[in-house]
């Protein structure tokens, strides 16, 4: 068909468009219309006449049997120039703008579809979707009934086009961008017109309104697009030329796979990658897996490279342009076939097959690959394996076995860049735990794979390992510790394989890098196990337990036991027969020469001389034996030698004078030794161990020993001790029988019911000092109605079974906190806390906070709290760059926030006390901070908790406020500071 003949077709397309605008504009009635685009539809594609007739008038029948049908090449010409030419728009406009809101809705069914339906069902899908989706961007009053028809017919069409007739797949096949059959010439496309059409399928969730079919929701329309799009880019890859590689990046024969890609990107951008990852993987396992079962992994590359249905997924991601999308994606499918539980081998060639091309011509890949997925992302253990295979050791599992692998030459660059990264102090002090679990199993999974002679060529690795591991090994976080250990034992397989090198005393030869945190399953930190830190907190520097020891390690001591006894007992043997066998020798008695080293110590002083003998480490030992029963035994002279004692005892170095394999029991004894003098002489003890805390005559492990002791003698100074009102009494004051004087007599008529007492209205709050007894009495001769209950109030304590509280601690408080929190920002000889001795910073913050803890609602709680806070408030501790000192810090803020009575808040309130109100709105202020910025997922979860604990008391000292107000009217005005303290309004539950 020459050009005269084609714009010849196009101008009676346009001509009978304006026809029919011109009877639709005159007509007065709907079978006017229908016969209108009756004569235009029997044109174009074939119309049922008899089935359109059957629905009009009489009158209109002739008509529409009458009218001219085209023939199939007739037919074939003029609809190819009515689709491809102007008269589509036009026409499309038509029916949208005038018979959509004023004829449709009389339409009948059957020739609605037949002659409005078809000249949308029946055109290119490109054409259609640029036509439908603009109508929807045009904006139109919510009440407008007109708009309101016009969206709703193209949201229908919509779902009839793109979900019931596939018409999204038809897309993807009609990007071939060659001339169309019947002659008519196509305008050749670029990228931009592609990427045009993409933004407008993706967008048709966006434009629609809320009361749309739910077809067309973000999920449900995204879903099956992706599926549309996979199959029609799989049935398009069949039509590529026979070899891939002459395939270019640019050329129109790729602009399909193109299509598909940036519609991916935008659905991706729009949140939904988990939609098509879901419909990607399974596609994508089942075609590597049915090639692992059938070559060789040497052989795979070819294969794929060779075949049609891979080149959709061989050139899809190259295709994509938007660098964010390909990462999500990547990410995306990391984790699915993570959840999937794939084989390492099927991971590795799922991520050739993808990124292959990509990742061999692009850097911004190999960038997402070796810097992002390593070092900012956090996956499983199990993608972080793929990951490095893939990008770093650049072969597939199973081939390192069979050939001799040669490392990349960017192998050991990549590893030294990751070592000096993981091995910075300020890297373990700003990340969170799980990302340095997660770059300390990439440089463990890539020191696997070197040699000894590999590693002493690298430049500085040695070096950066073990600045790393000192680093870790300085942490007070068990987990931490973890770390260090599990890449020392790496180092030394690499170094010497015979030679492990063990830092952990529950070592294992295969080292788990996932490290309880980096698994497909997140650990949600509950609500019980953040109370567990504040109600039965552990200490911060979590010592390895002591009693469980392994079966392992306790079969072999054992076994050392046993075969040390018999020795002993062939010794004894040999002896025997020795001295049996020479006559000459005579026995010599030694009976009472172990006298003086079983001497028991019965005196404190003699106590201390041999606590200050260390040439004498049996007499060390045996005092730190009897150290704390006489202690415990409160002597008379014990006020006089606490202050000696505790000298001693902090000094003595345990590990030196006990025994091979004894060194924790005596560690033991000292510490159990220490807590009872701090118990029962808690002024002396503690002038001295305050004193020691800052000296410079201690060292670390000694100032965490005199924090431990002074934590575990608060501890037990607040214990509860349970004194009934039987052990109160020393003897009954005014008779002898076992009836106590404050209860009721037993007097009484006859039939009345025993004595029970009973709790007065409004003692849920305060201590009810006048108890309450009830009985049952019989009811009067004649009376129906049973008798009335008489109480009796007396004494101040419930029966024999009341139960008091002596909290000893609360006269103590003050000399064990004030003491301990002077000075301890200054940087002396051998101190420094803010810096060097965090772990002693933290542990004494700690401390305090349990101190506050213990004299929870106590008058001391009031007095203390402010101080505390000006500790905690400072910058150099609140934003300390270790997370166990901000652990501790949230730690002993929650207890502020437990100890302090609302009560007291409220009278601080309404006296214009600055200290309390600004100390508990930096609680909140910090905590917010904390929850959302800190790194460290403990801290975080540390300052939920105190910001529940804040809101919980800042309720409770609105209501006391509330009933100051209403009991005292005469009192003065409440300051203006009350807005500094957040009154919550929600309900808290």
């Amino acid at each position: 068909m020459n050009d005269k003949e084609r714009a010849e077709l196009e101008n009676l397309a346009l001509q009978k468009v304006a026809e029919v605008s011109s009877a639709i504009d005159a007509a007065r009635h709907v079978d006017e219309v229908i016969c209108a685009l009756h004569s235009l539809a029997a044109l174009i594609f074939s119309v049922d006449s008899s089935l359109v007739s059957g629905a009009v008038d009489q009158r209109f029948k002739d008509q529409i049997l009458s009218a001219k049908c085209a023939t199939d090449s007739e037919r074939g010409s003029f609809r190819n120039n009515f689709y491809y030419g102007s008269a589509f728009p036009t026409m499309a406009r038509l029916l949208l703008f005038e018979v959509a809101p004023n004829w449709l809705t009389q339409f009948p069914k059957s020739v609605r579809s037949q002659i409005y339906d078809q000249f949308f069902l029946e055109g290119p899908s490109i054409g259609v979707l640029e036509e439908l989706i603009p109508i929807l961007n045009k904006k139109g009053s919510d009440k407008d009934p007109v708009h309101d028809k016009i969206c709703s017919s193209v949201e229908r069409l919509l779902v009839l086009c793109y979900l019931k007739k596939e018409g999204i797949r038809q897309m993807v096949i009609e990007f071939d961008l060659v001339e169309k059959q019947k002659g008519v010439a196509v305008k050749k496309d670029d990228k931009n017109s592609v990427s045009r059409v993409a933004q407008l399928l993706a967008s048709i969730p966006d434009k629609i309104r809320p009361q749309a079919s739910s077809k067309l929701s973000s999920f449900s329309f995204f879903k099956e697009a992706t599926i549309q799009l996979i199959a029609g880019a799989e049935e398009k890859s069949m039509q590529l030329p026979s070899v891939c590689d002459t395939i270019e990046k640019d050329s129109p024969q790729n602009y399909a796979i193109f299509f598909v890609g940036e519609t991916f990107s935008r659905i991706i951008r729009r949140g939904s990658t988990d939609i098509v990852v879901s419909e990607m993987v399974p596609r994508i396992y089942d075609l590597v897996k049915s090639l692992l079962l059938s070559y060789s992994n040497a052989s795979l590359p070819s294969v794929m490279e060779s075949t049609p249905k891979f080149w959709f997924w061989l050139y899809l991601v190259e295709t994509m342009r938007d660098q964010y999308s390909i990462e999500r994606l990547a990410e995306g499918i990391l984790r699915q076939l993570a959840s999937r539980a794939v084989t390492d081998t099927e991971a590795y060639w799922i991520l050739w097959l993808l990124f292959n091309r990509s990742y061999n011509h692009t850097g911004t890949i190999r960038a997402m690959f070796v810097d992002k997925f390593i070092l900012w992302k956090v996956f499983p253990v199990s993608c972080l394996r793929w990951i490095l295979q893939y990008s770093i050791f650049e072969v597939a599992p199973t081939m390192e076995g069979h050939v001799k692998w040669q490392k990349p030459p960017h192998f050991v660059d990549t590893l030294q860049h990751l070592v000096t990264i993981w091995s910075k102090r300020e890297f373990v002090q700003s990340s969170s735990v799980e990302q340095q679990a997660y770059l300390t199993a990439a440089v463990g999974l890539c020191l696997e794979k070197m040699s000894k002679q590999e590693l002493e060529t690298a430049k500085d690795v040695l070096s950066l390992i073990l600045q790393g591991v000192s680093c870790r090994l300085e942490s007070p976080i068990d987990l931490v510790r973890k770390m260090a250990s599990a890449i020392a034992l790496t180092f030394s397989k690499a170094v010497d394989p015979k030679n492990p090198l063990y830092l952990d005393d529950n070592h294992s030869d295969v080292v788990d890098w996932e490290f309880e945190v980096l698994t497909q399953k997140k650990v949600i930190i509950t609500t019980s196990s953040r109370k567990q830190f504040i109600n039965k907190p552990k200490t911060p520097l979590q010592e390895k337990s002591r009693e469980n020891l392994g079966d392992k390690e306790a079969q072999k001591s054992i076994l050392i036991e046993e075969i040390s006894d018999k020795g002993v007992e062939e010794d004894e043997k040999d002896h025997d027969s020795d001295s049996s066998s020479d006559s000459s020798l005579e026995p010599y008695d030694l009976s009472d020469d172990d006298s003086d080293l079983n001497k028991t110590f019965t005196q404190l002083a003699d106590i201390v001389a041999a606590l200050r003998k260390p040439d004498d480490p049996d007499g060390v030992e045996r005092a730190l034996d009897a150290v704390e029963k006489l202690v415990r035994a409160s002597p008379d002279e014990l006020h006089h030698n606490s202050s000696d004692i505790v000298r001693a005892l902090v000094h003595v170095r345990c590990a030196d004078v006990a025994a091979e394999g004894e060194e924790e029991s005596s560690e033991e004894k000292r510490h159990k030794a220490l807590v009872s003098l701090l118990v029962t002489c808690p002024f002396e003890s503690l002038d001295v161990v305050t004193k020691l805390l800052y000296s410079s005559s201690v060292d670390i492990s000694q100032r965490i020993l005199i924090i431990d002791v002074m934590t575990e003698a608060a501890l037990e100074l607040s214990e509860t001790k349970i004194i009934t009102k039987e052990q109160q009494r020393k003897g009954n004051l005014i008779t002898s029988t076992s009836q106590p004087w404050f209860r009721p007599g037993d007097r009484g008529p006859v039939g009345a019911g025993p004595w029970r007492e009973v709790s007065g209205p409004g003692t849920s709050m305060l201590q009810n000092w006048s108890h309450q007894y009830e009985r049952e009495l019989p009811s009067r001769p004649g009376q129906r109605k049973l008798g009335k209950t008489r109480k009796w109030s007396a004494a101040n304590s419930k029966d024999l079974q009341q139960e008091w509280s002596k909290n000893r601690f609360p006269m103590y408080a003050a000399a064990f906190m004030l003491p301990a929190m002077q000075g301890f920002d200054k940087k002396r000889h051998g101190v420094d806390l803010l810096n060097r001795d965090f772990v002693v910073l933290g542990k004494l913050i700690y401390m305090l906070g349990v101190c506050m803890k213990c004299i929870a609602m106590h008058p001391e709680a009031s007095a203390l709290a402010p101080a505390l806070l000006d500790m905690i408030r400072s910058r150099d501790v609140s934003h300390h760059p270790e997370a166990y000192v901000r652990r501790s810090v949230l730690f002993a803020a929650s207890c502020i926030l437990v100890a302090l009575h609302p009560s007291y808040v409220a009278s601080a309130l309404i006296e214009g006390n600055q200290d309390i109100s600004t100390g508990l709105e930096w609680i909140r202020i910090y905590s917010l901070h904390v929850a959302e910025s800190d790194p460290d997922t403990e801290c975080a979860s540390m300052a939920m908790n105190c910001l529940q604990l804040h809101s919980e008391i800042a309720l409770e000292t609105s209501r006391a406020l509330e009933s100051a107000d209403r009991m005292k009217a005469q009192s003065r005005t409440l300051p203006s500071k009350l807005d500094n303290i957040i009154i919550p309004f929600a309900n808290m539950n």
